[in-house]
């Protein structure tokens, strides 16, 4: 199985939106490293609903090695219909290994919470958006915050405020490392994800098949059980991604479905990883269900 040019997936260059009030590099955490800041976006008054602004937490994909809270992907057209956004830096796996990442997402949705009142934020209408790596965070951040489990992941300032999440959505977000390679497509240039230097060994710290405990902490489905029920779930993926297999979201649907967690699991045609090679209808439909999910937590 060949590695895959990760630069075929590279977005275009970010455009700063014009229609919102811009905070940038608020350090979210007192340990201070480099990457532990956030960029906030305020719609324009406008556009901003009665009552407290919805607040979107959106995470960077990357192979869990690169990108930046500066995402040409982030949802930015969200805020004309009233949300703000806070668009996140993290550690990457070249910084440190998991649960890094995790706890500075959680330390971002904390310091969020526990600043919510001067930006007049909901802190009961935050939702975890993330596509790819960074949807796997937002994954991690639905699933983790039902679980007894997850607090081991808390760490850091404000730990008396939650890091909960009301809904996540996730496009093309790996949720089973050990199966990604099982999973997929026959056909075309594969990633390998069980090679000693796959950006999910690195992340992890170990190449994965031989450290399955460790995958297994870091792995989203591993914390969905009937028992303790996480928020909604909006999940996308193309049919034909030959870098986190559509899989990956199927057995992830499977699994919510089973612990009746509500969740949407909208396939992208046989779309690519980054929905390449989607149809505008294609992506105006996604657009229209992933709005009709949000809809139903903030109303």
């Amino acid at each position: 199985m060949d590695n895959v040019d990760l630069s075929r997936f590279a977005p275009p260059k970010f455009i700063p939106p014009k229609d919102a009030e811009i905070i940038k590099d608020i350090q979210y955490c007192s340990q201070g490293h480099v990457r532990q800041r956030l960029d906030l976006y305020l719609p324009k008054p406008e556009n901003r609903r009665q009552g407290r602004i919805p607040l979107i937490v959106y995470i960077h994909g990357g192979a869990f090695m690169f990108g930046s809270k500066e995402s040409p992907l982030m949802p930015a057209r969200l805020l004309a219909k009233g949300f703000a956004i806070a668009s996140l830096d993290y550690r990457l796996s070249g910084d440190a290994i998991f649960p890094a990442a995790l706890e500075d997402c959680k330390s971002a949705v904390r310091w969020l919470r526990a600043h919510a009142a001067e930006h007049n934020l909901d802190t009961d209408r935050v939702i975890a958006w993330g596509e790819s790596a960074g949807a796997h965070q937002a994954s991690m951040l639905g699933v983790t915050c039902a679980s007894a489990r997850g607090d081991d992941f808390e760490v850091g300032d404000h730990l008396d405020v939650s890091s909960a999440v009301a809904g996540v959505v996730a496009y093309y977000g790996p949720t089973d490392f050990l199966q990604m390679d099982a999973q997929a497509p026959k056909e075309g240039t594969m990633m390998s994800h069980d090679a000693a230097d796959s950006p999910e060994s690195k992340f992890i710290g170990g190449t994965i098949q031989e450290v399955p405990d460790k995958v297994a902490r870091a792995n989203p489905i591993t914390y969905v059980s009937t028992g303790e029920k996480p928020p909604p779930f909006f999940l996308a993926h193309g049919k034909n991604d030959h870098i986190v297999p559509y899989g990956q979201s199927v057995i992830f649907e499977e699994a919510l479905k089973k612990a009746n967690v509500p969740v949407t699991l909208h396939p992208v045609g046989d779309s690519d990883h980054v929905f390449i090679g989607a149809s505008k209808d294609e992506m105006a439909a996604l657009d229209a269900a992933t709005d009709e999910f949000l809809a139903t937590i903030v109303g």
